[in-house]
């Protein structure tokens, strides 16, 4: 008898959910929340996919930027919102890899039991770059400079854990065990600045936020992350290529939704996102901002989160990186 209760509240309890997978998206606008400022990578990255979601559902994708704490506050309305698939998260390596390592007991949602993967859709490989008129003008000339010289150079990032700190933590690693002091920034525009003046040795930067300052010629690019080299710097090699392995990374960028929405909304929404990112339209939309699009099914992308934040608590626990 006890089972049979058991079993008929679970139908009831399901009885919601079971009538919004049935409904959905014919309901409400969906709201799409991008946890960072208007004008970003990831505010690009999300307003293409709601523009195109929103032509797949037949149904308005409305963008709602919500920054803050490093994505940590948009991230977390969206882990407790309904799970009736009205309401996803464009989140990022920041929010769901780096963030659960760097500050496990300060974030106020679970990555594994607060979500559910959706899809993965887009990578941004990080690049390694130098001012105009350092001595350095390969990556190989950059290692030996740093290596002749412990301590005497340094490098910028936008804040520390940031994802150019860790990129920075990680090229040193990589690189032999540099003896480089990590100077934290309020902004990667500041960093760039003194880059230009001298004044830092080099910058892990994303392509993304780089590329216009590598194309104006004001810094030079040595070395890009990631297993291939990026469209939008076809002329900068990767780091395997100059034989520095264990630099294959990406800040990548995918699709969440609320933990417990109803399996046929995920698997609707990693369709049509899979279908938008492989489209020759939004490859060549995500080319020109520096990231490439991916794609990929739930397992796959929650696969991708996982490696990525095993890889960054790596650098996290032998940097000894501690959040502010």
């Amino acid at each position: 008898m006890k089972r049979l209760i058991a079993c008929t509240v679970a139908a009831l309890l399901s009885l919601p959910l079971a009538g919004v997978a049935q409904t959905w998206p014919a309901a409400k606008p969906l709201r799409l929340l991008i946890p960072f400022p208007a004008g970003g990578a990831t505010d690009i990255i999300g307003r293409t996919l709601a523009q195109k979601l929103s032509a797949a559902l037949d149904q308005q994708v409305i963008v709602d930027n919500k920054p803050g704490a490093g994505g940590t506050i948009g991230a977390d309305m969206v882990a407790k919102a309904a799970p009736d698939g009205y309401t996803i998260l464009l989140a990022t390596s920041s929010t769901h890899s780096i963030g659960p390592v760097l500050t496990p007991d300060k974030l106020p949602y679970d990555v594994v039991k607060d979500f559910a993967p959706v899809a993965h859709a887009a990578n941004a490989p990080s690049v390694l770059i130098v001012g105009k008129d350092s001595p350095a003008k390969t990556a190989k000339e950059l290692i030996d400079l740093l290596k002749r010289n412990p301590g005497k150079y340094n490098f910028g990032s936008s804040g520390i854990g940031t994802y150019p700190h860790l990129a920075g933590e990680m090229f040193k690693w990589r690189a032999g065990g540099l003896f480089v002091v990590h100077i934290p920034y309020r902004g990667t525009g500041l960093v760039v600045t003194d880059l230009i003046a001298g004044q830092i040795g080099f910058l892990m930067d994303s392509v993304v936020s780089a590329q216009t300052h590598i194309k104006s010629g004001r810094v030079r690019a040595l070395a890009v992350s990631g297993a291939k080299r990026s469209p939008s710097l076809p002329d900068v090699p990767t780091f395997a290529e100059l034989g520095v392995s264990g630099m294959e990374f990406n800040n990548w960028f995918g699709v969440f939704a609320p933990a417990g929405t109803p399996p046929e909304i995920v698997a609707r929404l990693n369709r049509d996102i899979n279908a938008i990112v492989r489209s020759p339209e939004v490859i060549e939309i995500f080319a020109k901002t520096g990231a490439q699009a991916a794609g990929g099914t739930p397992e796959q992308f929650a696969k991708t989160v996982r490696v990525e934040s095993e890889n960054w608590k790596a650098v996290i626990q032998r940097a000894n990186i501690k959040a502010e």
